[in-house]
Order: C-alpha cells, then sequence, then structure tokens
C-alpha cells in the first residue's frame, strides 16, 4: 500500500509539476501529460482514498484520516463522498433513491424501477461518453449538490456544522483546481483553451476508468434492484443483501486488481469494508465457499472485458424493456 501510494501520488503530480514549470511548448505533450495525470488520479481514487475513507488503510486512525485526503487533492469531497459511498452506497445497495450511485441524470436509466425514455434506447451506446464527463461534473458541481440534498436528509444538522463544511470544500477545490487547471494557463506555453482541453482529458480517463469499475459490480444482468415492502423494510439481511446485488470480475489478473484498488472484488469489499483491499483475492475464495454453503448467490465475471459486455448488455435493456427482474 505504501509503495502503491507513493507511485499513484507521484503519477498525478509530476506531469503537473512538468506543465507548470512553463517548459512544455507542444500540445501533443501537453496532453500527453495530463492523460498520465489522469491515471494517476483515478490510481488515487481506487487504490488510496477508497481504502483510507473506509478506514481500512490503517490500523492508525490519523493515516487514514491524512490519506482520505487525498481525495480533496483531485478536486473532489472526502466528508461529502463517505456519507454518499460509505453510508448510503454500503447501507442501500442497489435501492433507487436510496443508493445515490444509481440514480443518474434523467437521460441514463440504471434501474427496472426507473421511469424509461425513448433516449434509452441508445443508452448503450452514449452512456460511456458521460462516464468519461463523470469526474468533471463530480468535482465542479456534484459535491455542492449533494451538500444541499445530504443536509436535508439530516447529514448536517446544525447550521454551522454546513457553513463550515461548505467552506473547506471550496477551499480545497480551489487549492486543486489552482493547481491542476488555473496555474497551468498561465504557466503552459499554450492558448488557456487547449490548457482547458487538456485538463477534460485528464478527467475523461479518470472518469471513463472509474466509473465503468464501479458500474460492472452492481448494473449487470445478475445483481438484483430491490424495493423496500410497504412498511419501508427490505427482504432478506445485510450481508445477504450484498451478495444479491454485487458482482466481482477478473479475478485472476492481479496486476489490473492492484491498479484497481481491488475493486475487482467488489463482493468481499461489500461484505467486508473495514478489510484492506491487499487480502480481497485470499479472502474471496472463503466468501464463495461461505455463500455456497448458505445457497446465496456469489456472481464473477471471468474476465474485464466479459463484465463491460455484460453492463453493455444490461445498459441495452434497461433502454428497451420495462418491467425487468427486479429482485
Amino acid at each position: 500500500m505504501i509503495v502503491k501510494t507513493v507511485l499513484m501520488l507521484l503519477v498525478f503530480i509530476a506531469p503537473l509539476i512538468i506543465i507548470n514549470t512553463g517548459i512544455v511548448g507542444s500540445t501533443w505533450l501537453l496532453f500527453l501529460l495530463y492523460i498520465i495525470s489522469g491515471f494517476g488520479m483515478a490510481g488515487i481514487g481506487m487504490g488510496i482514498m477508497h481504502d483510507a475513507i473506509h478506514n481500512s488503510y490503517s490500523k492508525n486512525q490519523k493515516v487514514n484520516k491524512y490519506l482520505g485526503y487525498t481525495l480533496n487533492l483531485i478536486g473532489a469531497n472526502a466528508s461529502i463522498w463517505k456519507i454518499q459511498h460509505n453510508v448510503l452506497h454500503h447501507t442501500f445497495t442497489n435501492i433507487e433513491e436510496a443508493d445515490d450511485d444509481i440514480n443518474p441524470p434523467f437521460f441514463l436509466r440504471f434501474t427496472p424501477h426507473t421511469k424509461r425514455y425513448g433516449i434509452h434506447k441508445f443508452q448503450h451506446i452514449y452512456s460511456w461518453f458521460f462516464y468519461g464527463l463523470s469526474t468533471v461534473s463530480w468535482v465542479t458541481a456534484k459535491d455542492f449538490v449533494r451538500m444541499v440534498k445530504f443536509k436535508k436528509m439530516g447529514f448536517f444538522k446544525e447550521k454551522p456544522s454546513f457553513s463550515k463544511e461548505l467552506y473547506k470544500v471550496i477551499g480545497w477545490k480551489a487549492l486543486s483546481f489552482g493547481f491542476v487547471l488555473i496555474l497551468p494557463m498561465f504557466m503552459a506555453q499554450q492558448s488557456w483553451w487547449v490548457v482547458l482541453l487538456a485538463f477534460i482529458s485528464m478527467h475523461f480517463v479518470t472518469g471513463l476508468l472509474i466509473t465503468t469499475v464501479f458500474q460492472l459490480a452492481h448494473i449487470v444482468p445478475t445483481t438484483e434492484y430491490p424495493l423496500p415492502d410497504e412498511n419501508g423494510f427490505i427482504k432478506g439481511d445485510w450481508a445477504s443483501h450484498q451478495l444479491f446485488t454485487t458482482s466481482n470480475f477478473s479475478p485472476k489478473s492481479r496486476l489490473f486488481s492492484w491498479f484497481i484498488g481491488g475493486l475487482n472484488y467488489q463482493i468481499e469489499h461489500h461484505l467486508l469494508p473495514n478489510i484492506c483491499h491487499v487480502h480481497y483475492r485470499k479472502i474471496s475464495h472463503i466468501v464463495a465457499e461461505t455463500a455456497k454453503e448458505y445457497g446465496l448467490p456469489y456472481h464473477n465475471k471471468h474476465s474485464f472485458f466479459s463484465a463491460v459486455g455484460q453492463h453493455f448488455k444490461m445498459l441495452r435493456q434497461l433502454g428497451r424493456i420495462d418491467g425487468l427482474k427486479a429482485g
């Protein structure tokens, strides 16, 4: 984890330092450096901050706290993401409205319960473009939208708490955008709009990687989308719910698993989020055997590309058919 942390931070920061020295004269080199930084950003998001905010990076909570700020460094916010991901997504996985991961804009349909529009018929084609833009939306507007939403849900009960957090969010974003975008506009030997396009290309790499990896775990034909009963309860226990709504993929690719922070073992992560991802592969056999013992599903796609194919299929079905299996 230490080696990965140092490496991913370097891959993210070093190209930006080179850009900010003012020595980059060619457009293609500017784009290349930003794209390399995008891979580092994705590595930080999936392999460092994810464990840190789950308190599974280290037994030392201060280490987890400060490494969680690496999410702030790349333009998002650790406090807001902790509510959205740790609390809501991990508690109410694949439950419409409660799980924000399956509540996209109207032109995307991720559950059988969402109203279907004509445009959804083509979402299996155009979704990938919007996946690439997802982190641009995240670091600019989505954090503020979620703050307001979470305040209404009771997560910021006192006004000083909300205001203080808002100032922190603005401060971190100003620091990140200043280093990643504003300073390069002055220092790079390129027009401001060229730098902006290179910045967007960086985010496109990050957004496409991160969003695709997370979507493959929950939006596939084998996963379910349960609805609460009239009393607001979900059938079954929490652990079983995670097995019905989550899927693994590409379990044999160690290098790929290393880069994406073990997120190909989503079942293990959802059941045991307090365990560092470096242990998922070893415990996956125990989890699979236990699921079989109790007659519960253990969804697993043999490769990344087969999982992509299944996600593509699911997007197409959701775009054309009402009343799919909902769990």
